[in-house]
């Protein structure tokens, strides 16, 4: 399925949607299909130029859209701070959070706070924001007698790593960027499931995805020998997608996790392929979940 497949006769009217890396590919295709089903929509991102560009487009093609643009540099939580205030001011109430940006493979190093790049980025970044919208999140599905939806775009990479609690920045291991990447996509399944429990009281729902292999920005920092480890990986794990899917195909299960009224039964879940799927053990355990986000709640908090 595509975006506007997983789109088609569903009404957004009133809902306010705020989607993460939005200069282009999942994420500029999510923030469209959601305009275009009538959902006003913050558009975040590092670069505010190129997501003004994207914005511009979806105001184009659909004029009626309600479009605008957040700064937002999730690998530092001064930033990720400020754009929570920003949404606050702009947003009040917020139904819809589509966690999409991050990054992959990349070179060891370390964000503006001093965490490694990939499990502060793709993880922490997001908890931070995520956890900073809570209120907004809830007085959107109390305004519209509605759940309202998180959706945090994780991998099919999750399976072969799990988060490691005791070294998360990679300060005692030696760096392996593939393993990183990994538990950072088992971070993110880990924060929707302890979500999915703290959210189940205050009309918030949580919902993992992942969007299947699609040719993006993402692997800007892959070599000839990353996507030759890449592919010996996915061949030993039978859980991943190995097709490669195009941008519509591969933002569809974001949408659908987004919007599918079929899915409020199923708050926590993991989904792929426009379905609701299984993730790992290790990244579904309840007590892993709370003690992931318990040890993320220390990490972000301000320096006293």
């Amino acid at each position: 399925m595509n975006t506007d497949e997983v789109i088609a006769g569903i009404d957004l009217t009133g809902r306010v949607a705020l989607v993460t890396g939005t200069t282009g590919g999942l994420g500029a295709e999510t923030a469209r299909a959601l305009a275009a089903a009538g959902a006003t929509v913050l558009l975040a991102a590092r670069n505010t130029a190129a997501a003004g560009t994207v914005a511009a487009g979806i105001r184009t093609r659909f004029p009626r859209a309600t479009v605008d643009v957040v700064g937002l540099d999730l690998s530092d939580l001064g930033s990720v701070r400020a754009a929570v205030r920003a949404v606050a001011e702009r947003a009040p109430a917020l139904h819809l959070l589509i966690n999409n940006a991050g990054v992959m493979y990349t070179p060891f190093g370390h964000t503006a706070d001093g965490f490694e790049s990939q499990f502060g980025t793709n993880h922490l970044g997001h908890f931070a924001l995520t956890t900073g919208l809570l209120p907004g999140l809830s007085a959107g599905a109390d305004r519209s007698g509605v759940a309202s939806r998180v959706v945090t775009v994780s991998s099919a990479a999750h399976h072969a790593y799990p988060a490691d609690l005791d070294d998360p920045n990679f300060e005692r291991r030696e760096y392996d960027k593939f393993a990183s990447y990994g538990q950072s996509k088992s971070a993110n399944v880990l924060m929707t499931v302890e979500l999915a429990a703290r959210g189940a009281d205050r009309g918030i729902h949580a919902y993992a995805v992942h969007p299947g292999v699609c040719a993006t920005d993402l692997s800007r920092h892959m070599s000839r020998a990353d996507f030759a480890e890449m592919r010996e990986l996915t061949t030993r794990n039978p859980s991943a997608v190995t097709t490669l899917k195009s941008i519509p195909e591969a933002a569809a299960t974001s949408v659908l996790a987004a919007t599918a009224p079929g899915l409020t039964a199923h708050s926590g879940a993991y989904l792929a392929d426009c379905a609701v799927a299984q993730a790992s053990p290790h990244a579904t355990d309840p007590a892993t979940a709370a003690a992931l986000w318990e040890l993320s709640d220390r990490l972000i908090a301000p320096a006293s």
